[in-house]
Formats: C-alpha cells, structure tokens, sequence
C-alpha cells in the first residue's frame, strides 16, 4: 500500500471553484489511488486582525477549522498582510506556497504519493522536485488551473467532475457533470467523458450528446458554440439518462457555472 500526503492551497481552491468542497472525499480520492493516508494538511488564510474585531467572522472562522479538523486534516493558517496599492486602496494578501511547499518536501521522505491540491502554476517546480525524488504526484483543481501544472501532474483530477465533491447547483441533486471528448460536427453531436468513480478507471465515455439538448441561458446553441465547448474543455452538467439499448444519453445540457 502506499503511503500518502494531500496538501491543500484552500484560498486557490475556493477562489476558483471549490468553496464548499467535501474533505471526507478528497481524502477518499488519494485512497481510491491504492494508498493509505498517513499526512493530509490544509493551508488556510486567516485575517487575525478581523478576528479580533468582528465576532462573527471568528465564530465562522472557528467553525471553519474544527471542520477541517474533524475530517482529518491539519489546518496551517496563514495571517492576511494589508498593503496600499498605488490608487490608495487597502489591499489584502497572503500566500500560503512557501509553507505548502516545504511541508511537502519534507514530509515527502515518508511518502510515496502525493496529491496536490491548487491550479497555482507556481506550484510547477514544486511538482517537478517532488516527481524526481520518486514520488507520484497527482493534481487536483477547479477553474482557471494553469495548463502547465496540469500537464506536468502525473494525472489531473478535475475538481467539478469529481462524484460527490463539491454539492449539487440548482433543484436536482441528481445531476451529472462531463466534458466532450469527440464531437461530430457536420451531424451536430458528440460524447462526453464522465467521472463514474474516484479511481484513474472509473470513467465512462460514451455518453451520447446532441446538439439540441445543449442550451445557453435558455437558448440552443449552434454549431460554433458547440464546437467552442469542445474546444475550451466546458464542464457541463446535464440530466444521464439510461437508453433501452444501454447506452447513456445526456438531456437539458447546460455548462457549469462556477460558483
């Protein structure tokens, strides 16, 4: 079995996509990989100054941790800096990387396999130290991850395609989530690729989808903008319905909206 660490850059996971993500399953994620988790860190920034001040803010803050915690991870805050900008604005940084990273160097004699949660390209050379002293190092990010960290990651978990990650957007509970892989424009369809499972293997690809059933704001889309979802990789979410010839169709297709 081997032996794993998840470290977390929550403030890049919940700016782009993944407030409200599930740690139970990020953890049954790296397990599904054949590991057994022996580190799982999350870094969080904290205004201490606010803190003080606004009592809610703490409590929320408060709670917020001891989630983190129950599900197993070790929280590392970070304190939020102000700075004035050139308008004369108070702006509010902190970056918790360097941390993130020295943790993960360390903490990687021990392991075998890591996964790294954040799209932060700055994370690539991280990524490339960790891969050569041996280790396995999978990524997993929501919107606007960097391409570059992407393609130097052992595997890419997209975060949104994830079964049971993040919670489910509108009404239906039910709904699923995927992406084109193959499109046949001059007939108007193609198939998407859906997560099934938390394993490298539970994928299925043969979801038929025509052009019909996408919409955007009510509308159908047409040819171009078809092709443009393709293209850019939309994650779209849409009713899987099973066929009498059991194959999966996807019905009122419409493209996620990060939250």
């Amino acid at each position: 079995m081997l032996k794993a660490g998840i470290f977390l850059d929550i403030e890049n996971l919940s700016r782009n996509g993944g407030w409200g993500m599930r740690f139970d399953v990020i953890k049954k994620l790296a397990e599904a990989q054949g590991t057994v988790v022996l580190r799982a860190n999350a870094y969080i920034s904290v205004d201490t100054k606010r803190r003080r001040e606004d009592e809610e803010y703490r409590k929320k803050n408060q709670a917020y941790m001891a989630a983190i915690r129950r599900n197993g991870f070790h929280p590392t805050s970070k304190d939020v800096k102000r700075f004035i900008d050139e308008d004369g604005q108070v702006v509010l940084k902190a970056n918790a990387d360097l941390d993130l990273a020295v943790d993960a160097l360390l903490q990687s004699e021990n392991l075998d396999y890591i996964l790294l949660g954040s799209g932060d390209g700055d994370f690539i050379r991280l990524v490339r130290a960790l891969q050569n002293k041996g280790k396995r190092v999978d990524v997993i990010a929501f919107a606007n991850a960097s391409a570059e960290l992407r393609q130097e990651a052992d595997f890419f978990f997209s975060g949104a395609l994830v079964p049971g990650l993040l919670p489910p957007t509108g009404d239906n509970p039910d709904r699923t989530r995927g992406v084109i892989h193959h499109i046949v424009e001059d007939k108007g369809y193609g198939f998407l690729k859906v997560q099934t499972g938390l394993g490298l293997e539970d994928v299925m690809y043969n979801v038929f989808c025509h052009i019909s059933e996408v919409h955007e704001n009510g509308t159908p889309v047409d040819d171009r903008e078809f092709r443009k979802l393709f293209e850019r990789g939309a994650i779209l979410e849409f009713d899987l319905v099973a066929q009498e010839d059991g194959r999966y169709q996807a019905l009122d297709v419409q493209e996620y909206k990060w939250v």
